[in-house]
């Protein structure tokens, strides 16, 4: 169904690649992942053994263009590192989440943003020591599908090829929730395999290559992160089918990911950066526009979409959505994008709960072993986000966030 061995090749409505790290060739990592793991991923790259992070305590952000990246982008464009007195280089955008994987790994980043189920792979299927600081965000992702397509609901979506970002990731856990809620099964085909009317076939794909793939109509639809939702409803006739964050209430997507070493030997570095994330998230909440011009195009160039785009990416979130059927819980009071950073334990029990039930490829034996109390209490090192909590209280003012029981909530998970 898709190309992936020609990862310079531009399809329709690509978008520039100068942005683009070149020395990472996304289908010899992506194989490496799927077969060996982050060591088979390291020595496929020809770094095995350099995954040391620089002994300095310069802040070396890596990210995808999309806007769970907001916080980490919104804290470098205010001066807010720096503010704390730290020296940070300008974030570095990668294309794939493997890639950023990758260069985390490799030491080329110290302060990256991962789809929540990434370093829960990292650290106990690949012993690898990464440790999370808090959430980067909540809600903002969705489900689109082609204009080419007759789906209206997610029991429509039998027969249809969806591109996920990456096995491990908040999307794959949403979709296949959903799928198995109407009784279809998500399998993985190898392109122009055909697709039996009760599967859904699964790929991977970059999210800055989903919307020109659909346009193609070589996948049927996708899921991803912003902007990549916006950028296929205006530029290739994409549909809204649902949005994440009306599936799983407030969900997780990006979370903030350092080093374990970092937290444990330069613990005033570390709470510097969690200090300097979760002010950016305070003024990401309270200005989502201000924010969409500032990392768009049109403003800081952070993101390689046009500042409309980014705009509808984290304020859209209109009664034409509860016309579609894309919003059904509409009490819920979320945004499109949210902003607060307290990683609920809950949450990360039913993550890796539904890891326990989602398809992914490659050998996932160490999820049937996980506790999920254990990862709740051992992924995160809370003592950094709980200082900046109390340095910056206005993160409660979220609409994520019940003000009446801030650090404890129930998870809402149904179609």
């Amino acid at each position: 169904m898709h190309d992936d061995d020609d990862a310079s090749a531009d399809p329709p409505l690509a978008l520039s690649h100068d942005w683009v790290r070149a020395d990472w060739t996304r289908r010899a990592t992506l194989d490496a992942l799927a077969r060996g793991g982050l060591g088979a991923m390291l020595a496929a790259s020809g770094i095995a053994g350099t995954a040391h992070a620089s002994t300095d305590e310069v802040v070396r952000i890596g990210y995808l263009p999309i806007t769970d990246a907001a916080a980490l982008l919104v804290a470098h464009a205010q001066g807010l590192f720096e503010a704390e007195g730290l020296k940070v280089e300008p974030p570095t955008p990668v294309r794939s989440w493997s890639a950023l994987v990758e260069g985390f790994a490799a030491g080329r980043f110290n302060v990256v943003h991962f789809l929540k189920p990434i370093p829960v792979w990292m650290r106990y299927n690949n012993k690898f020591p990464v440790k999370l600081l808090a959430w980067a965000h909540t809600n903002g992702s969705g489900l689109v599908v082609g204009s080419h397509t007759t789906v209206r609901e997610f029991k429509d979506l039998g027969g249809t090829r969806i591109a996920v970002p990456f096995w491990y990731s908040m999307h794959n856990v949403v979709l296949q929730f959903g799928l198995r809620q109407v009784g279809l099964t998500p399998v993985i085909k190898p392109d122009g395999a055909p697709v039996a009317p009760g599967e859904v076939a699964l790929q991977i794909l970059p999210p800055p290559e989903m919307p020109a793939a659909l346009a193609a109509r070589k996948i049927d639809g996708y899921i991803v992160a912003e902007p990549f939702n916006a950028l296929g409803e205006l530029k290739v006739g994409a549909r809204m089918l649902r949005f994440t964050g009306d599936i799983w209430k407030n969900h997780p997507c990006c979370v903030v990911a350092v080093h374990e070493r970092d937290t444990q030997e330069r613990p005033a570095w570390t709470q510097k950066i969690t200090d300097a994330i979760v002010a950016a998230q305070v003024f990401a909440s309270k200005n989502k526009a201000e924010v969409a011009k500032l990392i768009s195009k049109d403003g800081k160039g952070y993101l390689p979409v046009p500042g409309e785009v980014v705009l509808k990416a984290m304020t859209d979130y209109g009664p034409a959505y509860d016309e579609s059927g894309a919003v059904r819980h509409r009490d819920w009071k979320s945004g499109r994008i949210d902003f607060q950073p307290w990683p609920y334990p809950s949450a990360t029990k039913l993550i890796v709960q539904a890891m326990q039930q989602t398809v992914v490829e490659g050998d996932t034996a160490f999820l049937k072993a996980l506790d999920p109390e254990f990862v709740a209490k051992d992924l995160y090192d809370l003592r950094f986000v709980e200082a900046a909590l109390k340095k910056h209280p206005g993160w409660i003012e979220d609409a994520s966030v019940d003000r009446a029981s801030p650090f404890v909530r129930e998870e809402v998970l149904t179609l």
